[in-house]
């Protein structure tokens, strides 16, 4: 097991348990999407959202945190390369998995042939060049996945992806800002107006902007949770009292406060979670091997294939057991064969000024 030291002076980068917390917060989507996969309704509910809403704000706070340091130890370019090469190729080759190698198997579960499958809108090739932007237009493919309880849908958890990615340009274009670079209070303020067009997002919808801006700002203030949180380690280092007192006084507005609570909690919440991430061990084989963004992108398109295999009938638990074992097994190929190889292949390329870099600066850029 390995176990970061708590420190009073900063925090530890190479040292602590993200990567399992990360796949903590995948499983959890896993689980709350089993309910609806399975027809079981939305699982269990925490004001307002279920277990896979507030896992995804879990996944943002931290990647405000992790996002903010790449940008501020590499290059502008070095950055937008390391950004692309961490979430694209994987997405890519999931998009592709899933209509040339899932949707033909559930195609033949279905109706034991492909009569028609590769014409039939949305095709195989329409659903990645749908998607191909990361913006997900396209969930159905074909004619498949009409017997299954959640119809149509072939990954419910991409979709997220597009507004993580926008999330880094923004932490890019501030990046330029000597402003955001040289103060606090910058960040904190950015957070404030975020949490303040989400409050108001009646106001916005009249004006015209549609449900992207409103997802935007819904994760935005999570995001920028976790910007605040790296500015304020950066400067005041990382206290135990600190931290266990942000994630006590994360559940106050999360539980006082309708509709914005969680966004209003965000640093609390990242400072609570990234100390504690200095605390929880974590196992070694975790700590070397990152599987959490595979996990993620891999849970659902295999859920509705054991859908269609019959695991549902074993009961919502049961299939969520199953579907951990075979989700596991996707996400270490991701991660063996595409997204390590591809990390690998960007950090070699790095410039000599940032590879001379102190190692005590350096922070996995695995988010």
């Amino acid at each position: 097991m390995v176990t970061a030291p708590t420190s009073s002076r900063a925090f530890p980068h190479s040292r602590n348990s993200l990567n399992l917390f990360r796949l903590i917060l995948a499983a959890l989507v896993l689980i709350a999407h089993a309910f609806y996969i399975t027809g079981n309704g939305t699982g269990p509910m925490l004001y307002g959202e279920n277990l896979g809403g507030w896992a995804v704000a879990g996944f943002f706070v931290l990647s405000g945190f992790l996002i903010t340091g790449s940008r501020f130890r590499h290059s502008t370019g070095e950055f937008l390369v390391h950004r692309i090469a961490r979430i694209y190729p994987a997405f890519l080759v999931v998009l592709v998995v899933t209509a040339f190698v899932f949707a033909p198997i559930a195609a033949l579960l279905e109706r034991g042939d492909l009569a028609q499958f590769w014409s039939t809108p949305v095709t195989p090739l329409q659903y990645v060049w749908g998607n191909i932007g990361l913006h997900v237009d396209s969930y159905t493919i074909s004619w498949t996945l009409q017997t299954v309880p959640y119809a149509g849908a072939w990954n419910g958890s991409l979709w997220t992806l597009y507004y993580e990615f926008f999330c880094y340009i923004i932490v890019w274009t501030l990046g330029f800002l000597a402003i955001f670079r040289r103060t606090v209070w910058f960040p904190v303020l950015l957070w404030v107006l975020s949490v303040g067009v989400h409050a108001t997002m009646g106001f916005w919808g009249r004006l015209g902007l549609d449900g992207d801006f409103a997802l935007l700002f819904k994760l935005l203030p999570f995001f920028l949770g976790g910007v605040v949180a790296y500015v304020v380690f950066d400067r005041w280092g990382m206290r135990t009292p600190v931290g266990v007192g942000c994630l006590v006084g994360a559940l106050i507005p999360i539980f006082l406060v309708p509709g914005i609570g969680g966004q209003l909690a965000a640093p609390l919440l990242a400072y609570g979670l990234l100390w504690l991430s200095t605390v929880v061990p974590q196992p070694r084989l975790i700590a070397r091997h990152d599987i959490s963004y595979g996990f993620y992108i891999y849970a659902w398109p295999t859920a509705q294939l054991l859908m269609l295999l019959g695991v549902g009938a074993a009961g919502v638990w049961a299939f969520m057991g199953v579907n951990i074992l075979v989700t596991i097994a996707f996400a270490a190929a991701s991660w063996l064969l595409i997204e390590r190889p591809v990390m690998r292949a960007t950090r070699r390329s790095r410039t000599p000024a940032a590879a001379a870099a102190p190692a005590s600066a350096a922070a996995p850029d695995s988010t």
